[in-house]
C-alpha cells in the first residue's frame, strides 16, 4: 500500500452549519498566496517519496476555479513522483464541479471522486447550510460519469436533528439508486464552535443516541443488501472500490499532509500545521515511542471491519497485540464490545456505534 500525500484545500463558498473545518472563501489573493505555500511544501517533500496514492481534501477543491485547480495539479506533476499511484482522489461537491474542472481532473490522473451530497431532501440540505439542492447532485453525477469516471464516492449524513428516520432511508435508497462504487453515512457531530453548536446551547437542537443509532443500524443492514460491504465503521463499497488513502490511515501506514490545518505521519514523527492563511507553519511535532504508535495502530486499525488479524499487526508494527494490550482485550470481549477469536480481533457488532469509548479503553 506504500505511503499517502493528503493536499487540503482550504476553500469553500460556504461553510455548512455542522463543519468543523478549516476553510475560507476562494479569494484571488488567498487562493494565490495558498498556491504558493503548497509549491513551498512540495518543496521539502523527503527524497525518493513515490506516494501510492493521492488525496485533495477540504474544504471543496472543486470551489477552486478551473485555472486555479489546473495549477495545483500541474504543481503535483512537477514537484510530486506519481509512478506509483494507485488511487487519486478529489473531493468535490455538487455545485461547484464543471464539465471543465471534472475533464481537467481526469486528464491529470484523477481517478475517484468523492462526491459531498450529504442528503437528497432539499429542506435537509438546507438544514445542513449545504449551497446545492439534490437535484444538482444528480447532475454533478451525471456530470462525473460523462468525463468517464468510473470510481465515485457519495456521503450521506445521519443523525440530523429534525430530520425523521424515514427521510434518512429515502436518502440511503436514493444514493444507492445512483450506484456509486462507495457510500459513506457519517453521523452528525455537534462540533465546538459551529453554528449547530451554538443552537444546541441555546435548547434549540437535539437527537437521541437511540435515533442516530436506530439509522446507523439501517443503513448498515440495507447497505449490506444492495451490494456494498461495510469495511469500515462509516464506510461501505463496491468489491475492490475501498478508499485507499483511507485504508492507508486505518492501518497506520505514513502519509504527508500539505496545506494549512493538514497533519502528517513519516518515520515515526508525527506534525500538524496551523489552521490559518495566507501563511501557515508548522503548529507541533512529536515523535510517538514504538510502543505508543503500536497502541494507536491498534485502535486505528478496529475502525475496520475486518479488524486485526495477529500476524497482520506483528509485522506491521512489530508487537504483539496480546503483549500489548491482552488484559484490556479479554475484558472488552468478556463486554461483548470486541470479538477476540484465535489470530485476530475486531469490533463487535454493538461496539461500531459506539467505538470511541472501546478504542479510549485500549490506547
Amino acid at each position: 500500500m506504500g505511503h499517502g500525500l493528503y493536499v487540503h484545500v482550504p476553500f469553500c463558498v460556504r461553510k455548512c452549519a455542522y463543519c468543523a473545518f478549516y476553510s475560507r472563501r476562494p479569494e484571488p489573493e488567498l487562493v494565490a498566496a495558498w498556491l504558493a505555500g503548497v509549491e513551498r511544501e512540495l518543496g521539502g517533500l523527503p527524497e525518493k517519496f513515490s506516494p501510492g496514492s493521492v488525496f485533495f481534501g477540504g474544504g471543496t477543491p472543486t470551489a477552486l476555479s478551473e485555472e486555479d485547480l489546473a495549477r495545483l495539479l500541474d504543481l503535483i506533476h512537477e514537484r510530486v513522483d506519481l509512478h506509483n499511484v494507485a488511487e487519486w482522489t478529489c473531493e468535490a461537491n455538487p455545485g461547484t464541479l464543471t464539465p471543465g474542472k471534472a475533464a481537467r481532473l481526469k486528464k491529470a490522473g484523477v481517478d475517484r471522486l468523492s462526491i459531498g451530497a450529504q442528503s437528497f431532501d432539499d429542506a435537509t440540505l438546507t438544514r445542513l447550510g449545504r449551497i446545492h439542492t439534490s437535484a444538482e447532485t444528480r447532475e454533478c453525477i451525471a456530470l462525473a460519469r460523462a468525463a468517464g469516471f468510473d470510481n465515485l464516492g457519495l456521503d450521506v449524513i445521519y443523525g440530523v436533528p429534525g430530520v425523521s428516520r424515514e427521510t434518512f432511508c429515502a436518502d440511503v435508497e436514493a444514493a444507492m439508486a445512483l450506484d456509486p462504487e462507495h457510500i459513506s453515512c457519517y453521523c452528525l457531530e455537534i462540533e465546538e464552535g459551529t453554528p449547530f453548536a451554538r443552537e444546541e446551547e441555546a435548547g434549540r437542537l437535539s437527537i437521541s443516541e437511540d435515533e442516530q443509532r436506530g439509522q446507523f443500524d439501517w443503513a448498515r443492514k440495507r447497505l449490506a443488501e444492495g451490494g456494498w460491504t461495510h469495511y469500515e465503521i462509516s464506510n461501505f463499497a463496491k468489491p475492490g472500490r475501498e478508499c485507499r488513502q483511507n485504508l492507508l490511515y486505518w492501518s497506520g501506514k505514513d502519509y504527508i499532509g500539505i496545506g494549512p490545518a493538514a497533519h502528517s505521519h513519516w518515520n515515526g514523527v508525527r506534525w500538524g500545521n496551523s489552521p490559518e492563511l495566507p501563511e501557515w507553519k508548522r503548529a507541533f511535532e512529536e515523535k510517538l515511542a514504538p510502543e505508543a504508535k503500536a497502541r494507536e495502530t491498534l485502535v486505528m486499525g478496529l475502525r475496520r471491519i475486518a479488524g486485526w488479524s495477529r500476524a497482520e499487526f506483528r509485522a506491521w508494527t512489530g508487537f504483539d497485540y496480546e503483549a500489548l494490550r491482552g488484559k484490556e482485550i479479554a475484558e472488552l470481549a468478556k463486554e461483548g464490545l470486541l470479538v477476540a477469536e484465535p489470530g485476530r480481533i475486531r469490533l463487535a457488532d454493538d461496539a461500531l456505534f459506539v467505538s470511541d469509548s472501546v478504542f479510549s479503553e485500549l490506547v
